[in-house]
């Protein structure tokens, strides 16, 4: 299937030059890009996403573990 997509002329430089070190084309770089995309289930990328927090400590030797804290909750 044939479509045209919009992208910026920088992007598009960078995506023609990418191709082109890796001997392929366009099309086949754009393609192979879509289907990664497309393959990664939604909840890996919003994984990969999190923030990891460390555990802090106190002057007096305590420390404060935010590993499972509830930002949201917080905000809302």
């Amino acid at each position: 299937m044939r479509t045209t997509i919009d992208m910026p002329d920088v992007l598009y430089r960078r995506t023609k030059a990418v191709a082109a070190l890796r001997g392929s084309s366009v099309k086949d770089l754009i393609v192979r890009a879509v289907e990664r995309e497309i393959a990664q289930p939604a909840s890996a990328k919003s994984k990969s996403k999190r923030a990891v927090f460390p555990i802090i400590r106190t002057w007096k030797g305590r420390k404060l573990d935010l590993t499972n804290f509830d930002f949201d909750e917080l905000l809302g």
